[in-house]
């Protein structure tokens, strides 16, 4: 275990060397924004900096070395490190847990849910619940283009009010109990939304595209192909219904049935799976690309560090 912590020690002192050597001893360097300044308005006087890149500033550089349209942009460089070192923390829980690792996610769950505290505060109480209360406060303090009807006082609102402060109640020391109404409330409401939901966007939705003609007929004539998909969409559907079918014993064509529903069943999970995979490999794909090329500046797959 020590000859372990010894060698990713010294990897970590050497990658850490080598990252101080790239960005600071290369004439490239690594891990730099740059933004441009922009005018904006109808005077075009206001000017507001939007992301660049390292080849436009080479490119304006060549074209005037004083030039500070383009500059090097210091707050976006650091959060670019920040993110490529948190990027690190959390890979390395591929070789166990570590210290690095718990502090990443501690600050990630914490940020993210500070932020969509924020979020929800602003998109979803002001607008929503507040605004509907006490429209004149609201559009005097947060929201100015508050007019129409949805600016019509609605006191019923307050029903919903009173559920949220109940629901809060959970974190106070005594009436703990107070919460279960509420939480019951919205489990409920959300059940029964999500099941209709489901009836329409699914259950119906399937049934639906079941009842297809086995036989395709086109202005060409026979279609082989639709007719084939048609079919077998069909006979997977029949041999899963007769797998789940439990009034009568599995024997038989039933039985035989059954057998090929587990295959189609096992076919549709692994497909799934697969698709889960793929999407995960997808996410694994982008967090490199963005260590070696906005990072690392290792490759360069847009050309967006060519003059």
């Amino acid at each position: 275990m020590k000859r372990d912590t010894l060698v990713w020690t010294l990897l970590m002192v050497v990658g850490a060397a080598a990252l101080f050597g790239r960005a600071v001893f290369t004439t490239d360097g690594m891990g730099r924004e740059y933004v441009e300044a922009v005018p904006v308005g109808a005077d075009g006087q206001q000017i507001q900096f939007q992301a660049s890149t390292y080849g436009a500033f080479l490119a304006a550089q060549a074209a005037d070395p004083n030039q500070t349209d383009i500059q090097f942009s210091l707050p976006r460089s650091i959060g670019l490190w920040i993110a490529a070192l948190f990027t690190l923390a959390i890979l390395s829980f591929l070789y166990g847990d570590n210290p690095f690792y718990r502090i990443a996610e501690a600050i990630v769950v914490g940020v993210s849910a500070a932020y969509w505290m924020a979020v929800g505060f602003w998109t979803v109480i002001v607008p929503n619940l507040l605004a509907k209360i006490a429209p004149g406060m609201i559009q005097g303090w947060a929201m100015p283009g508050l007019t129409g009807p949805e600016a019509d006082q609605n006191l019923w609102y307050v029903v919903p009010m009173i559920l949220g402060v109940m629901l809060l109640w959970r974190l106070a020391p005594t009436g703990a109990w107070i919460s279960r109404w509420p939480l019951a409330f919205i489990i409920g409401t959300t059940a029964g939304l999500r099941m209709i939901a489901f009836l329409h966007g699914d259950f119906l939705a399937q049934i639906r595209n079941s009842i297809v003609p086995l036989v395709v007929l086109t202005q060409e004539g026979f279609d082989l192909s639709a007719s084939l998909t048609n079919l077998i969409a069909v006979v997977g559907v029949l041999c899963c219904l007769a797998y789940f079918f439990f009034s009568f014993e599995h024997k038989g064509m039933v039985g035989h049935a059954a057998q090929a529903g587990i295959w189609i069943l096992m076919i549709t999970f692994g497909a799934a799976f697969g698709y889960t995979v793929m999407g995960r490999i997808a996410l694994v794909a982008i967090r490199l690309e963005f260590l070696l090329d906005d990072w690392l500046w290792l490759i360069d797959p847009i050309g967006r560090r060519v003059a």
